[in-house]
């Protein structure tokens, strides 16, 4: 049987193999676990700073998207509101007024349920002359959107406050 002349990396190690026996050392169990381990405690540390501050800097942002976007539907269920107070003028010769009763008469299916966690919404109707009505949409207390002011459409289609109906 012929043998193969070793690698120098193997024959290192053959020869640290046959030391330990030699030496009466038993093989360490800690030895081979060393060389398997997870990560270190500050690889973790690092690892979870880095999470930490890339919420700190994704989770306002996330909260200014979600605002957006209940104001959005807010703002839709608004605009279809004061097409039916038009329609319910021409219809009846005045406006609709009553408070959040006014918007379950004119939307019988009611209001969305992603605007009625967020907003109160009501309509607000003069007999004039000329007769006038204004939609409002405020915000309720213990939302994300709680501290924001109240915006508004009319009869003539003046939607306030204006920097809120660009998407701001």
């Amino acid at each position: 049987m012929s043998t193969q002349p070793l690698s120098p990396a193997a024959h290192a190690s053959s020869v640290v193999h046959t030391a330990i026996k030699r030496s009466g050392m038993r093989h360490s169990r800690f030895a081979a676990a060393w060389t398997h381990a997870g990560f270190t405690l500050i690889e973790l540390m690092i690892g979870i700073a880095v999470i930490a501050i890339l919420t700190k800097i994704a989770y306002p942002s996330y909260l200014d998207y979600m605002k957006r976007g209940y104001r959005s539907a807010a703002q839709s269920l608004m605009l279809d509101l004061a097409n039916r107070e038009q329609q319910y003028l021409l219809d009846n010769r005045s406006f609709l007024g009553g408070g959040a009763s006014a918007v379950t008469t004119l939307i019988p299916s009611g209001v969305p349920a992603e605007v009625s966690a967020y907003y109160t919404v009501t309509i607000t109707a003069t007999a004039g002359p000329p007769p006038t009505f204004e939609v409002k949409a405020t915000p309720k207390t213990g939302t994300v959107l709680a501290g924001e002011s109240p915006f508004t459409i009319d009869q003539d289609g003046t939607k306030l406050p204006a920097g809120k109906w660009q998407g701001r």
